[in-house]
């Protein structure tokens, strides 16, 4: 058995408080540390402010964002709010199907399992769906 200070690891705890835990416990409390103070030295390391675990592509998109002026983030939000508008002028199934597979980035069998049909009909539901798209993007632009 090892003692613990209760204190150290739950910020609630205003006074020491001392308890003997086994061995394991204390092997997993402390390893727990030392990953914690690892994450914290890689975010100083790379300057990273945002989480390092997360998947979505933020570090690429961190590193495409560069220094923008501001007429480029307005044109690039114009441009967002466009896509958006067309997006919504699509029948709703298409439209669903579009949006799952490109901004979700579900694959089609997972969208065509989720709906219980077809993987052919996803397929033709958003070939039709960006050929609609473009269409209407025409007519904006």
């Amino acid at each position: 058995m090892k003692k613990i200070n209760l204190r150290d690891y739950y910020p609630f705890y205003t006074k020491d408080t001392v308890v003997e835990v086994p061995e394991e416990i204390a092997f997993l409390l402390r390893e727990y540390e030392l990953l914690e103070e690892a994450y914290r030295i890689r975010t100083y390391r790379y300057k990273a402010f945002y989480s390092l675990d997360y998947a979505g592509g933020i570090e690429r998109d961190m590193a495409a964002l560069g220094q923008k002026n501001p007429c480029d983030l307005v044109e690039q939000l114009y441009d967002r709010e466009q896509l958006y508008k067309a997006l919504a002028s699509l029948p709703e199934k298409q439209r669903n199907r579009i949006y799952a597979h490109y901004f979700l980035g579900m694959s089609k069998s997972a969208i065509a399992r989720a709906e219980g049909i077809n993987e052919s009909n996803v397929r033709k539901s958003i070939e039709h769906g960006l050929s609609n798209l473009q269409k209407v993007l025409e007519e904006i632009f």
